[in-house]
Formats: structure tokens, C-alpha cells, sequence
């Protein structure tokens, strides 16, 4: 319905017809008759002037003034009503008698340079019309110029008409019409109106009426006689009221017994109400006594994980091969990221207790930004994400504040633009804002081309526990406390935090802090070595040429740029190839990169993702170069321009013994980094090729690319477990004769039965003993003859029952180092990776616990899959404590208990987890 009533729609539809035909009828006859009184007037000016140009023609060759002018004096007082003045003129243009003075006779008169016109003609100037008409020898006017072609023009008659009565008659016919116009509209205004009283009138008192209806006056009804339609909408309406006022009966019953029940719910509710205030205070103050004892706790829980990196980065200072600055790089990353679930969990209940607290001390801005950097690089480079760092010079060195607090600040901000971006580049900026003497204000920006963020999810992301959108929760994952201890950290600071983002064009996440400058020692390396030296940096991201080229320039060297390696490049000092972690590494475009680099430059330098580090060991045996790892810091880049500068000692390379290698290719398949990292080093020292994947569906479109030997599948696995992988694979042309063993650590009875009777070809429990998988092998190998090994009887792999001493022994350790030593085939270094891989997957289980017992956020069904992949860890670490607890209650939960049943259990694990954390921090830091 318009926003218009029916009674304006009456008048509308009313008046609309008879304004618009009125007003086209008076325009048309108005318009009518004023060109037909103007041509009146033309025809009555040109009925004078015509017989008089034929008398006066006579008069005019005769050069008789007198009797022309009697002739046109008597024409002037015959129509004086509208003429002004008769004139006639000679052939000279010069006047010869007029009826009347005229004022200015030039008006009258043609243009004296043209020839006199054979025929009439007319000029309207204002109110005033004046007509020419020529005097010819002959007694008739011509009509046209053919008849006149042997006529003499003797002169002309001009004749001067005054319009004014002829306006004034045309002003009177366009008010008479104007008038029949109103008349017109006021007749149908008339009608209208009682169209109205008839319609308009008894529809407005039913709406009154019905409204009356609506506020509760069921007893109203509307009287009057009424005509037609009107009448059967009266009797509908006085209907429904009767039918409202019924049913308003016996809906006041219905209230009153409903009201009755309400009341004795409410009073029940109020009870119980006054029982839950009670408990919710004890539940907050249970909720602030705990929040106190972990901030309390932080410090404590800080410490060995603060000694852990604090040794570990001192061992990467010393001489070592790749494979160990891999392993200690691996477990400092472990450690920090550790550290980052141990200080947003610890830090938030420190800020809610008001017990965090902010230090001053010295330290250095470019390094400190380097080590969160360096930290996440391998996250992003797995991900083909660039990483670039850029520093503003003007920034001092040294300056006084809380690096571990920047640091953590930057820790998330980078990790989520690395979980939340799947492309492109994560620039982290630091820019002088502004100075005053020693006080500083720095502006970090970290800028990435993820997902972004929506304006309305952008009001979420400073909560506590809550992300920008609850699917993103569930796929990325995150405890939602982050940001929140971001902010507050950044406002202990001094500074402030926000953020500019667009929905799938990338976010900008920036902060500001309130630092000193200090004037303390900083070891700076010595590059005037490096002043005038040229360099040629081959970088294919432009973000990260930019950023490198920059740093270069400072030091004073000239610096060529290039997407790709130029085929006819000039000579310089340095080529620096710098490999994009977007793009996989093709050995035989960089080889032949680099036998162009080396015929260009002495000193090759390789800049390779953290995820290729065996790509960087290829690149050093068949190459005479430095590899390094990206992201590229400045003292990292500077160094490794300095090398030659300095003395080098060759790093220590360790020869494995030489074993029997079987010559088939296996696909390894587990969910379970930890797991698939032991099971890859057990298998590579055994096979020719191993291939890993890490999910059902990976290991299924490896399955239809390549022919394997053997398969050995992990059963619990997310999104498709091993049993539905198998199944898949055994489908395939290319592979459905491949025997898959079956990996898992859910060894219960029956299981084996039930997996061979799914399509396992075989079946292996966790912990993988070396002598079994070797077996194993040797059986399903195509190499193999069948007279050459009888099939292993997997049920001789199960763990034989120990002594009572044993197992006392082994319940009493919470990590036996030797077991996991036997399980690592006796190496050392892999057991300590594979043990540090257990404490960095440990927290998330912690949390999974917790949210399970606080929030049931996850149900039995879910809570499955973290035991279960906890235990599996265990089985390869030696904790046999937290190994029998894992296996107690994946056991309990197969069963069917929930989650309520198994919470002693949960506390059990949860405290466990806690010992295995601290003597595995202790173990490891005392071993390194």
C-alpha cells in the first residue's frame, strides 16, 4: 500500500482527467485564436494597402502630392482604430506624402542599398505592424515576380498597424478560456467531494472502528446503512468482532489457569535462582583463587623454558654440521612455541590478577624483531609464504624496554597473519614515529595478504576467547586470547593497537610503543669492507628485493636487481640468489642459475626457505657457495658478505655407517609429525625410497600418482582414517595389489582380526621395534622369495607381560631415556627431537582436556582423537607413566563412557602431562 490515502486517490483521480483535458483544450483553441485574430488583422491591413498602392500610383507617376495624399488621409481616418501612419515613398526611398507624422519614417522605409521587392511583405516589430507594398506603373498589384518582370516600380506604400486593441482581445480569449478551466475543475472538485462522502467517510469509520477492535473494545460495532461492498465489509467486521470476543473469553481462562501454573514455577525457580548465586560466587571465587595461583606461577613456568632457548641459541654459535643446527633450531622454535601457549594462558590470568608487570631493560630493537621472525619463518615458508623484515634507520641501536613483551606481541601478530594468509607476502615494518630527546615512540606494522577481516568481525577480535567468526575458530584454530593480551600489553607500554582490513584483500595490524634510547655496547659488525663492493641480487618477490636492496644500500654497496638469473650479466663481487618459498626448488634451473652466477662473481651466496634445508645441503656438495636461511636479517645477510673476511671452520661431518639398503619405495602415512618423523628415519636406512604423507586423503592422490611397494597407514586419522584410505587405494589400478600395513597403537584384542578383515594386508603396534619392521619389510618386499623368509606372526609383536619388578620400575620413571633410545634405533639426537616433539604437542592436548572438564567443548567422540594421538607420541618417547594413562582412557572411551565419567582419569593425564613437561624441560637442558 502507497504512502497515499484514499482520499487523496479520490481527488487524485478525479481532478487528475479534468485539469489535464481542460488544460490541452484551452491551450488548443487559445492558440487558435490568437493566430487567427493576428492574421485578421494582416488580412484587414493588406485589404487597405493593396488599393491604395493601386490609386496612388497615378498620382505618384504624375507627381500629384496632393491627390495621393487625400486618397491616403481618407484611407487613415476610415480605419484610425489601428493605423498609425500611411506613407508612401518614391523609387528613391524618399518620402513623397504621409497620412500622419511618424517620428522615425526610416522604419518605414526599405533598405536603401537593395532594389525595391515586387511584392508585399510585413514586419512586426512590438506591438506595432508594418506592411510594404510597391506601387507598380500598371493599375494591378502583381502576384508574382514572372507577371512583374516588365512592371516599373514607381515607389512604395508603407502602412504602420497598432496591435495594441488586437493583444488586448487575444489576452480576453485566453482568460475566457482560463475561466471555462476552473469552471471545469470546480464542477468535478464537486463531485469528488461527495464521491468522497459516499466512500471515503464510511471506510474511515470502520478503520476507527476496527482499531477501537484492536486496542480491546470487543464490544463495538458499526452501525449506518451502507450501499454495496461497504454494507458486506460492515457485516464481516461486526463478525470478527463477534468471533474475537469469543475467543478473548475463553483465552482469559486459559491466561488465568496458565498464570496459576506460572506461579508455583516461579516460586520454584527462585529457590533454585538463590542456590545458583550461591554456587556462581563460589564458582568465581574457585575461578580468581586459580587465576591468582597462575599468575603466580608464571615466572616459575617461564624460567626453563627461558633456559632452554637461552642454551640452545648458544649452541647454534658454536661450529656445528646441518643436521644439528636443524635439530637445535627445531627444538628452539619447539620451546618458543611452548612458551607462546604457556604466555598467553599465564599472561591473561596475570593481567586479570593485575600482577603483570612491564621491564625496563637494555636491549636491541633489530635483533629482538629478528628472533620472532626467524621463529615463525619455517610456519610461513611451509605455507609459500615470503617473510621480510624492514627497520628504519633512524632508529638508535640500542634502547631500553620489555623485549620479551614486543616480542610476544609480534609473536602474534605474525602467527596469526601466517595461519590466517594462504599467498603473497607478511611484511613486518618498524618506523621512527617521533623523538624526544631519549624517548622514542616506534610504530610496528605487520601487513599480510590473507582472508582480512569484515568491519563487523573486526568489533570481535579484541575479546577474550572469541574470534573474528566461529568457523574460522574451528579451522584455524587458537585459544582467542591473543589479541586480548596483545592489546593490554601494548597499553602497559604506553602505545596503542589497531588494525586496517578488507574482506579477502589482507589485513595491517599495527601497534605503537613508548621506549628509551640508550647508550649501551652494541657489538656492530665492522662492513666498511663491504663500501663500493657491487652486488647482483636475483629475488623474484618484489616486496623482498625491495627490503634486501635497501639494507645493501646502507652499506654502501651497488646493488643490480633481477627477477631471474641474466644470461649475459656484467661482472661483480657477489651474486646473491634468493629462492622463493612459493616456488618449489628445481635443481636443474638453479644449477645452471648458479654456473652463471659463478663465471659473473668469486662469492656465490644462496639464499634458501627453512623448509629446504636439504635442498641447501645438495647446493653445498655439488656448488662452491654459502647457503643461508631466509628470512634474511641484516646481521645474517652481512655476515655472510663478510665470510671470506674471516677464518671458517669446517663443520664436523659425521659418516653413517654404511647399512644394507632394500631397493622398493614405501609410503609412510601418519598424522602424527612426531610418529611420521621416526617412522621416515627408521625407513630411510632400510628402503631406497620413503615417501610420508600426512593424512588419509593425501596418502590416496600420492596412491594414484606413483606405484609403491608397501604402505604403512596410521588408522586414526582426521577428515579419512587408515582403514577408509586403504580401501580407496586398494581401488586403484596403479596400486591394488600393494600390501598396506596397518600402524597403530591401539593394540587391543581382536583389533588385528578386525583390521585384516577390512583390507589390512598386515598389522604393527606402536612402538615400532626395529627387528619387526625389518621383517616386515624383507616379507613384503617383490624382491623377496617366499622360500627365502616365513611370514611374521604379528601376534608375537605384542608387549610380553613383564615381572612385577619391571613394571614397578617402569611405573616409577617418568621418562625412561633408554626405552626411548631403543625406540629411536639407539640415536640420541632422534630421540631428543622426537621428545621435544612430545612436549610441544603436549599443551594442546592440556587444552583439550581442559575444555572438555570447563566447557565441553569437546565431546567423548573428539576428545578420542587427542588421546589417541598422544598416546601414539608416547609410545615412541619412553613415558611410560603418561603412555598407560593415554591408554586407560582411549580405552574408556571406546567403551562408551562420557566425558563426566572419565574426569578423574583427565586430572590423572592433565597432572602427567604437567611431570612429563618439566623433566623433559630439565632432561633436555641438562643434555644439550
Amino acid at each position: 500500500m502507497t504512502r497515499y490515502g484514499l482520499r487523496a486517490r479520490v481527488i487524485t483521480l478525479t481532478l487528475a482527467p479534468t485539469l489535464i483535458i481542460g488544460l490541452i483544450l484551452s491551450a488548443f483553441f487559445s492558440v487558435n485564436r490568437y493566430n487567427d485574430l493576428e492574421k485578421q488583422v494582416v488580412t484587414a491591413g493588406t485589404s487597405i494597402i493593396e488599393p491604395l498602392a493601386i490609386a496612388s500610383g497615378q498620382g505618384l507617376s504624375a507627381n500629384n502630392r496632393e491627390s495621393v495624399r487625400r486618397l491616403i488621409s481618407f484611407a487613415h481616418r476610415k480605419n484610425s482604430r489601428f493605423v498609425r501612419s500611411i506613407a508612401v515613398f518614391d523609387s528613391n526611398h524618399d518620402l513623397f506624402v504621409t497620412s500622419n507624422f511618424h517620428p522615425n519614417f526610416e522604419t518605414l522605409t526599405y533598405d536603401p542599398s537593395q532594389e525595391i521587392p515586387l511584392l508585399s511583405d510585413s514586419q512586426l516589430v512590438d506591438n506595432t505592424l508594418i506592411l510594404r507594398t510597391p506601387i507598380l506603373t500598371e493599375t494591378q498589384i502583381v502576384s508574382s515576380a514572372i507577371d512583374a518582370s516588365n512592371n516599373q516600380v514607381l515607389g512604395y506604400i508603407a502602412i504602420e498597424l497598432d496591435l495594441s486593441s488586437l493583444r488586448l482581445q487575444q489576452y480576453q480569449e485566453i482568460f475566457s478560456a482560463f475561466m471555462v478551466l476552473v469552471l471545469g475543475i470546480g464542477l468535478s472538485s464537486i463531485f469528488a467531494y461527495q464521491l468522497m462522502q459516499d466512500v471515503t467517510r464510511p471506510i474511515t469509520h470502520m478503520k476507527n472502528m476496527v482499531d477501537r477492535i484492536r486496542r480491546g473494545h470487543l464490544d463495538v460495532r458499526i452501525e449506518g446503512k451502507m450501499h454495496g461492498e461497504l454494507d458486506s465489509l460492515k457485516s464481516g467486521i461486526n463478525a470478527m468482532a463477534i468471533s474475537l470476543s469469543e475467543y478473548h473469553v475463553e483465552m482469559q481462562h486459559s491466561i488465568d489457569q496458565a498464570t496459576s501454573d506460572l506461579r508455583e514455577t516461579l516460586e520454584q525457580l527462585e529457590i533454585q535462582n538463590v542456590e545458583l548465586d550461591i554456587a556462581k560466587k563460589r564458582a568465581q571465587e574457585a575461578a580468581r583463587v586459580k587465576s591468582e595461583f597462575l599468575a603466580n606461577m608464571s615466572h616459575e613456568l617461564r624460567t626453563p623454558l627461558n633456559g632452554v632457548i637461552g642454551f640452545t641459541r648458544q649452541m647454534l654459535k658454536t661450529n656445528l654440521n646441518a643436521s644439528q643446527v636443524d635439530y637445535l633450531q627445531t627444538i628452539e622454535r619447539s620451546a618458543n612455541n611452548l612458551l607462546s601457549i604457556i604466555n598467553d594462558i599465564l599472561d591473561f590470568s596475570k593481567l586479570e590478577a593485575g600482577k603483570l608487570l612491564i621491564e625496563n631493560i637494555p636491549f636491541e630493537i633489530q635483533e629482538t624483531i629478528e628472533e620472532v621472525v626467524n621463529l615463525q619463518a619455517t610456519s610461513a615458508h611451509e605455507k609459500g609464504l615470503e617473510l621480510t623484515i624492514k627497520v628504519d634507520p633512524k632508529i638508535p641501536t640500542g634502547v631500553i624496554g620489555d623485549p620479551l613483551r614486543i616480542q610476544q606481541v609480534l609473536t602474534n601478530l605474525v602467527g596469526n597473519s601466517i595461519k590466517f594468509t594462504e599467498r603473497g607476502n607478511i611484511d613486518i615494518s618498524v618506523e621512527l614515529r617521533s623523538q624526544q630527546e631519549d624517548a622514542l615512540e616506534l610504530q610496528f606494522m605487520v601487513r599480510d595478504t590473507g582472508i582480512g577481516i569484515s568491519e563487523r568481525q573486526q568489533a570481535q577480535l579484541f575479546q577474550a576467547f572469541s574470534q573474528a567468526d566461529a568457523s574460522i575458530s574451528r579451522r584455524y584454530g587458537g585459544t582467542g586470547l591473543g589479541l586480548v593480551i596483545t592489546q593490554k600489553l601494548v597499553s602497559q607500554m604506553g602505545g596503542e593497537i589497531s588494525l586496517t582490513s578488507r574482506l579477502h584483500q589482507g589485513s595491517t595490524f599495527w601497534f605503537t610503543i613508548r621506549i628509551h634510547a640508550t647508550n649501551m655496547p652494541i657489538q656492530e659488525l665492522d662492513t666498511h669492507r663491504l663500501a663500493n663492493k657491487s652486488l647482483l641480487l636475483v629475488e623474484p618477490n618484489m616486496q623482498a628485493a625491495s627490503v634486501i636492496q635497501q639494507q645493501l644500500v646502507n652499506e654502501g654497496i651497488f646493488v643490480t636487481y633481477r627477477s631471474t638469473m641474466p644470461e649475459d650479466a656484467q661482472s661483480h663481487d657477489y651474486v646473491l640468489v634468493s629462492l622463493s618459498p612459493s616456488q618449489k626448488c628445481d635443481p636443474e634451473i638453479i644449477d645452471k642459475w648458479l654456473e652463471v652466477a659463478n663465471q659473473i662473481a668469486p662469492e656465490v651466496i644462496v639464499a634458501i626457505p627453512s623448509t629446504e634445508l636439504a635442498f641447501g645441503e645438495y647446493l653445498n656438495k655439488n656448488h662452491q657457495l654459502q647457503c643461508i636461511t631466509k628470512p634474511l636479517s641484516r646481521k645474517k645477510l652481512l655476515q655472510s658478505l663478510l665470510i671470506n673476511e674471516q677464518e671458517v671452520l669446517e663443520p664436523v661431518v659425521i659418516e653413517q655407517p654404511n647399512t644394507e639398503v632394500i631397493p622398493i619405495k614405501v609410503m609412510a602415512v601418519d598424522d602424527n609429525p612426531a610418529n611420521l618423523k621416526l617412522i621416515s628415519a627408521l625407513l630411510t636406512e632400510r628402503v631406497d625410497t620413503v615417501v610420508t604423507c600426512t593424512s588419509g586423503l593425501q596418502a590416496v592422490e600420492k596412491a594414484k600418482e606413483t606405484k609403491f611397494d608397501i604402505i604403512l597407514m596410521d588408522i586414526q586419522m582426521p577428515q579419512m582414517d587408515g582403514v577408509s584410505a586403504c580401501q580407496e587405494i586398494k581401488k586403484l589400478e596403479l596400486n591394488n595389489d600393494t600390501p598396506v600395513i596397518a600402524v597403530t597403537a591401539h593394540a587391543m584384542e581382536g583389533e588385528r582380526e578386525r583390521l585384516l578383515g577390512l583390507g589390512m594386508d598386515d598389522y604393527l603396534t606402536k612402538p615400532i621395534e626395529e627387528h619387526i619392521l625389518q621383517q616386515v619389510l624383507v616379507h613384503w618386499s617383490p624382491h623377496t622369495r617366499s622360500d627365502q623368509v616365513d611370514k611374521l606372526e604379528l601376534s608375537t609383536q605384542t608387549t610380553q607381560p613383564q615381572s612385577v619388578a619391571e613394571q614397578q620400575s617402569t611405573t616409577d620413571v617418568i621418562i625412561d631415556w633408554q626405552a626411548a633410545l631403543k625406540q629411536s634405533a639407539n640415536k640420541e639426537d632422534l630421540a631428543k627431537e622426537m621428545l621435544q616433539m612430545l612436549v610441544e604437542f603436549i599443551p594442546e592436548v592440556y587444552q583439550a582436556t581442559e575444555d572438555a572438564l570447563d566447557t565441553d567443548k569437546y565431546s567423548a567422540e573428539e576428545l578420542i582423537h587427542f588421546v589417541h594421538k598422544l598416546h601414539g607420541s608416547c609410545s615412541y618417547c619412553g613415558v611410560p607413566r603418561l603412555k598407560k594413562v593415554c591408554a586407560t582412557i582411549e580405552q574408556l572411551l571406546r567403551s562408551g563412557s562420557s566425558v563426566e565419567d572419565i574426569e578423574p582419569e583427565l586430572f590423572e593425564i592433565q597432572d602427567e602431562m604437567d611431570k612429563v613437561l618439566v623433566t623433559a624441560k630439565l632432561y633436555l637442558q641438562e643434555n644439550e
